[in-house]
């Protein structure tokens, strides 16, 4: 199977120029109206357009794992309870250097196109938030990929400061573990504090567990697979209440339980030892945007991922306890808060 390769370094500085206005601190937004992802939405989008409700479900389809995420970081900041399902507002921004085959967002979405996005600062959205009626606390900030431009969290987490909205509002923000423009764009003193904020916290996605599921899955080069572990390590390191999602999407069941075994070795070796119990597997389906981009490879992937999650709880009930993988996933401490 050939495929065309991204060259993401390229990409996503040229997409970066083009998803933010740092003289306005602005970032490039998506409008939801008239898209194939609002086909998909269980109600119509808020926010003039540029926001929409999300339900999380902690439930999937056995033998699938829970997803507490954002569920239970969220809960354990804004004091909830256990809860099963989290309503909550997402904002995207319309730029990510990926082109992930079951990406349930218009890859017009993703490409910076004016004709579905506008500029936005972090109060102008807050400011269509709060105009909404039965609101949700939680703001996802998604994408596209928001790490393309970081400042798009601090910018907002220092509006829900100021407008003393950073205790009743709980903050998430996804991350595709593309790039490292964290650390080159935001200053350590900036990092920090986007990382100390109480209500706060955010996703990596781990495009498949080897470089031939990941280059499948992403359209990037194989050797990039790699990186994502060095990325989620930093983010760690810098303390942030970080989490994990992981696709099992593969091309191939060739080997799939040696491969799932040293993914997860690499968890724990390269990330911190109970990263795998911060890190949920995710299982794909079709949406309206990504039908078109279903073929014959990607039917076996949908088949195959069943196989691999089956490996993951496997590989999790040799490596912990009973009792260590039933705490609430915010309880596995990363030692750095």
């Amino acid at each position: 199977m050939r495929l065309n390769t991204i060259n993401t370094e390229r990409f996503s500085e040229h997409l970066r120029g083009r998803g933010i206005d740092l003289e306005q601190q602005k970032v490039l937004v998506s409008n939801f109206e008239n898209t194939d992802e609002a086909k998909d939405f269980t109600v119509p989008p808020n926010c003039d357009g540029f926001g929409r409700l999300h339900h999380f479900q902690r439930a999937q389809v056995a033998p699938w794992p829970e997803n507490p995420l954002p569920i239970d970081p969220a809960a354990r900041a804004l004091h909830l309870g256990r809860v099963n399902e989290l309503r909550v507002q997402v904002f995207q921004n319309a730029i990510c250097s990926w082109r992930c085959w079951y990406c349930f967002v218009d890859f017009d979405l993703l490409s910076a196109n004016p004709r579905s996005s506008q500029f936005k600062t972090s109060d102008e959205l807050i400011d269509l938030y709060l105009a909404e009626p039965n609101r949700p606390p939680v703001i996802d900030l998604s994408g596209g990929q928001p790490d393309l431009v970081p400042e798009w969290g601090l910018w907002f987490a220092r509006s829900l400061v100021r407008r003393g909205l950073d205790k009743a509002v709980y903050l998430w923000t996804d991350d595709n573990l593309s790039n490292d423009y964290l650390w080159q764009v935001l200053t350590l003193d900036e990092i920090q504090e986007l990382a100390r904020m109480s209500n706060y916290g955010r996703v990596g996605c781990f495009k498949g567990f080897d470089p031939i599921s990941f280059a499948f899955n992403t359209k990037a080069d194989p050797q990039l697979f790699t990186q994502q572990f060095k990325l989620m390590r930093r983010l760690v390191d810098a303390a942030f209440d970080v989490y994990g999602y992981v696709t099992l999407t593969t091309p191939t069941e060739a080997d799939i339980a040696a491969k799932i075994s040293q993914f997860i070795d690499r968890l724990q070796e390269e990330v911190h030892p109970v990263f795998p119990l911060r890190t949920v597997p995710l299982r794909i389906k079709v949406f309206t945007p990504t039908g078109s981009r279903v073929g014959p490879d990607q039917l076996n992937a949908l088949q195959f991922q069943e196989t691999a999650v089956a490996v993951w709880n496997a590989e999790l009930r040799r490596r912990f306890t009973s009792a260590q993988i039933g705490k609430n996933i915010t309880e596995h401490s990363l030692g750095t808060k």
